[in-house]
């Protein structure tokens, strides 16, 4: 067995061990943890300490982050055509072992749109606002990693569809804060005015 097989091997085990623990009460709540639409109030309360807090950059701010889920959802979408990884409840050796709730999806899988998406979010908000509140990272990452655990969970994901999509979503995020800095220097080029406390 190559190594590339016994990677593959390991995360379909790891798989099937996550997805098999479930229960109803879990399905129901994993099910809505899934669904992107039912954050919005959840990104309209973001949108709106931006708006807040940064008063006339925050159009800038709005402006980088949708620039950062569209890139983060069309680079994983351009992944997931290139790499053709099944997801494992369109995978004919395992699909008849995986406990999916409320569909399957598109074919391919790796890697995961949600947690590239909810990863680049929680970056990039971090970075902006942590010196604002200083516990936000945590309630942002863990927002993320709950949202990505569910896409293990409803049986669309392997844990390295996940992993490798919060990679993703870590550098986009970094990337676009970095962007968004230089772009405010442009901006602003007085220091006083080119910071968090403005």
């Amino acid at each position: 067995m190559s190594f590339i097989e016994t990677l593959e091997h390991i995360d379909r085990k790891l798989f099937l061990f996550l997805n098999a623990h479930h229960n109803q009460q879990m399905d129901y709540l994993m099910y809505w943890m899934s669904n992107m639409y039912i954050w919005i109030p959840f990104y309209l309360v973001l949108i709106g300490l931006v708006v807040y807090f940064f008063r006339k950059k925050s159009g800038l701010i709005i402006l980088s982050l949708i620039l950062l889920i569209t890139a983060s959802d069309q680079l994983s979408d351009l992944i997931k055509r290139n790499v053709g990884r099944y997801r494992p409840c369109h995978n004919t050796e395992i699909g008849q072992l995986v406990h999916n709730v409320g569909g399957c999806g598109g074919q391919y899988g790796f890697v995961s749109s949600h947690a590239a998406n909810t990863f680049a979010l929680a970056t990039f908000m971090t970075l902006l606002l942590v010196r604002k509140y200083e516990y936000l990272g945590w309630i942002l990452f863990g927002w993320a990693a709950l949202v990505s655990y569910s896409r293990i969970y409803v049986g669309v994901h392997y844990p390295a569809d996940v992993g490798c999509g919060a990679v993703l979503g870590l550098l986009l995020g970094w990337g676009l804060y970095k962007l968004y800095r230089f772009a405010l220097g442009k901006i602003h080029p007085d220091p006083e005015h080119n910071g968090l406390h403005a």
